[in-house]
Order: structure tokens, then sequence, then C-alpha cells
């Protein structure tokens, strides 16, 4: 006991007399580091993701992550404190837990990706269906569709290329497949593939087809939503279920009675079974966290 109080004092200190000292420039100095590892190693593809979250003002602000790391950290320690009572241990599984807060903004970020890529590519199958029925060519329909205002990079950058490629090899077939490599969505191929019928062998009922394409793009559009909706539902219930999970030592303290409960946590393989039930628990909860923000508007 001694010791952590040791070891409490000693990181008090040092926070006040670095605070004193130095004053927002640490501060500044682990947030521009952080930047900078973010910037080195951070993939690619990330960052793209991050800039679009940014750009639809869904990023979380500076001041929601510092909730985030206080609640990570402070329902940490609680729980582990309440299966060890070690303040050390709490201090552990408190650092532990923030450590989870960069994963889960990474996941975030790609739902909200996923979602605007996939109400894009509504806007752009639904657009194109519509501008083909007055326009009766496929690049020309692009060309309406790039010039409405409706779609925003990158599907627009696509579009833009596609129209390139089309006028450049004189066929739609390298754009269609271009495009398909690029979103591999069934309403897509479906739709690309339906004018490439019609372009090359021609159809008296294409209308009809189309009609029917656009009927297809809207049960999607409703099966997706209703998806969401579940997700959003199965998820409230899931993380309650999660954090309950943590809580069930304090009923076995309460069978058991706290005494019988301390002497019980002194034996080395209890304290190794009540870790792995902490681990399972979390696994349990990152693995449902990583089910909700994946795949979401995939087919």
């Amino acid at each position: 006991m001694y010791i952590e109080i040791w070891i409490i004092l000693f990181i008090l200190m040092f926070t006040v007399l670095y605070r004193n000292s130095t004053g927002d420039k640490f501060y500044k100095y682990i947030s521009n580091g952080v930047v900078d590892i973010y910037n080195k190693y951070a993939p690619y593809s990330f960052k793209v993701v991050r800039e679009k979250t940014k750009e639809l003002g869904q990023e979380y602000t500076l001041r929601q992550y510092v909730i985030q790391v206080i609640i990570f950290a402070g329902a940490a320690a609680i729980i582990s404190y309440l299966y060890f009572y070690s303040i050390i241990y709490s201090i552990l599984y408190a650092i532990a837990a923030t450590m989870f807060i960069p994963y889960l903004a990474y996941l975030r970020c790609n739902k909200v990706y996923s979602e605007f890529i996939f109400e894009q590519i509504q806007v752009y199958s639904t657009n194109v269906i519509m501008e083909f029925n007055t326009t009766q060519s496929f690049v020309k329909s692009l060309e309406g569709v790039r010039d409405s205002g409706v779609l925003e990079d990158p599907v627009l950058a696509d579009i833009k290329e596609m129209i390139n490629i089309a006028y450049s090899s004189s066929t739609i077939d390298e754009a269609i497949n271009y495009m398909n490599s690029k979103y591999d969505f069934y309403v897509i191929r479906n739709m690309h593939q339906l004018f490439l019928q019609i372009t090359k062998e021609g159809s008296k009922d294409s209308g009809e087809a189309l009609e029917g394409m656009l009927q297809d793009i809207d049960m999607l559009v409703e099966g997706v939503y209703r998806d969401r909706i579940d997700r959003q539902t199965f998820h409230k219930q899931f993380v309650t279920f999660g954090i309950a999970l943590y809580f069930l030592v304090a009923l076995i303290q309460y069978l058991l009675g706290n005494e019988s409960y301390l002497a019980l946590i002194q034996i080395w393989y209890v304290q190794i079974l009540l870790h792995a039930v902490i681990f399972i628990n979390t696994y349990f909860l990152i693995s449902g966290e990583k089910y909700y923000y994946e795949d979401v508007g995939a087919e």
C-alpha cells in the first residue's frame, strides 16, 4: 500500500512541476508528437478516410477526444480497482484502456466513409439511369451526372476518369471495368452490365429494364437503412450487456463477503483468472464494436 501511495505522489509532483515550468509547451509538444507519428505511420488510405470525415463534419473535436480519454481511463480504473483493490493495477488498466481510443476512431471514420461512399454510389446509379433515359448515351449520361453537382470526390473524380477513358478508347468497356474495380457493389456491376447490353446489342424495352433497375436500387437503399437502424439498436444493447459483465465481480463479492473476497484475491491463480475475465470481456466488446462499425452500406 505504501508503494502505491508513493507512486501516486510522484506522478502528481511530476505533473505539477512540469506544468509550472513549461506551461502549455508540454501539451503542445505531446500533441505535435502524436500528430507527427500519425502522419508518418498511418496508412495513406486511412488519411484519405479521415480527411473526408473532417470534410463531412463528423470527426471528433479535441474536446470530445479528451472526454473519451477521461471516460475510458476512469471506467477502467474503477472496474480494475473493484477486481483487485490495487491502485497500481488501476493505473495500468486506465492507460491500456486509452490505447483503444485510436482504434475505435479508426473504425468510426471507416464507418462514416463507408456510409458516404454508399450514398454517393446510390446517387451515381440513380442519376446515370435517369440521364440515360433522356440522352440514350452512356457517356453523355456520365457527363450529365458530372455536371449536375450532386456528387463529390472521390466518386466525382472517378466519373471524370471514366469519361476520359471512354473517349480515349472509343468504347465504354474499359471505363466500366475501371469503375467496377474501384467500387465493388453489385448494383453498379448489374447497372453497367445492362448498359453494355443496351449499347452493344440494343434493346427495344430498355426503358422498362432501367425502370426495374431503379426499383432494385430503391429496395437496396431501403434494406441498407433498415440494417443501420437494427445495428444501432443492437449496439446499444450490446454495449450495455458488455459493461454489465464487468460488474459481475460485484455480485461475487456480495455473495462471498468483502473480507473473504480480499483474502481470495491474494492467491496468484485467482488473480490470473480475474485478469483473464477482464481480457475476455474486453475482447468481446471490441469484437462487437468492430462488427458494428464495419461493412456499413456494403453489399
